[in-house]
């Protein structure tokens, strides 16, 4: 596993193969968003969508809390680390674009969830693409309980993931949720036992990095593009992108490999 120089005090970013492992760390507040962490993560998703190399990332917490939302305070203070308070000011809205609320990646993000996921951590699990969250974890968006609004997207976009009454119930009342109350929502795709949750995001991972990452990439972009499109038009937007794919060396390498019965070997071309 090798550190990636773009990590922070709060944001541990390691890349192992086509895998990128990103972990909030700030365990003596249970991991709340800082500043500092938001830097780290904008930084760990720009670079997950620029590598060619890197196939999927892991979003995860350190010390068996996944994020506890956000701390207000540090949130408007700039890192203690010069070189990351210097980072931040090339990256605009670094705040929205590590809370996966715009510029997403354009590769697929699985989070890990141990402990709490609530508030902002919610938030974060919604603008992810898997979710595996252990047995014990507590979700939740406390926002309206709280006088305050879920500037992360989650007001948009949980209605638009699962049935609009959960949706609602979770918005409006601010009550948090079981794990299994997650599922049965389908608001996750695994519950694992605890301190499973990082074990099996990583399969997932390394399952999609298997896969064509052209294939997993244009299927990525097709449903954040075609979003509010009619179907005629998202049928249009589905071609343009899946053609290439179809025609490309990757695809004729997944025929062959078939055939021959042994594993393909992709390349991204």
């Amino acid at each position: 596993m090798e550190l990636l120089p773009i990590s922070t005090p709060h944001c541990r970013i390691e890349r192992d193969g086509h895998v990128v492992i990103v972990t909030m760390n700030r365990p003596e507040a249970r991991n709340a968003l800082s500043s500092d962490m938001l830097i780290g993560l904008a930084s760990a998703w720009a670079y997950v969508s620029r590598e060619p190399g890197v196939r999927a990332a892991v979003l995860t917490g350190a010390e068996g809390t996944f994020c506890a939302g956000a701390d207000l305070k540090a949130m408007g203070q700039p890192s203690a680390d010069p070189e990351v308070q210097a980072r931040a000011a090339q990256i605009p809205n670094f705040h929205w674009k590590g809370l996966l609320r715009e510029d997403l990646p354009a590769k697929p993000v699985i989070c890990a969830v141990e402990g709490y996921a609530v508030a902002g951590g919610t938030e974060l699990l919604i603008g992810t693409d898997l979710r595996v969250v252990a047995e014990s974890a507590t979700l939740g968006l406390f926002e309206a309980k709280r006088a305050l609004f879920p500037m992360g997207g989650a007001a948009i976009r949980l209605p638009r993931q699962i049935p609009y009454c959960h949706a609602m119930d979770l918005l409006l009342t601010g009550r948090s949720i079981t794990a299994e109350e997650a599922l049965a929502m389908g608001l996750v795709n695994r519950v694992v036992p605890d301190g499973h949750a990082l074990t099996t995001a990583r399969e997932l991972a390394d399952d999609i990095a298997a896969s064509g990452p052209l294939a997993v990439q244009a299927i990525l972009r097709t449903y954040r593009d075609t979003l509010g499109l009619a179907e005629p038009e998202a049928l249009k937007v589905s071609d343009e992108y899946g053609w290439p794919v179809i025609g490309s060396e990757d695809a004729r390498e997944g025929s062959r490999a078939f055939k021959e019965k042994r594993p393909a070997v992709y390349r991204g071309a």
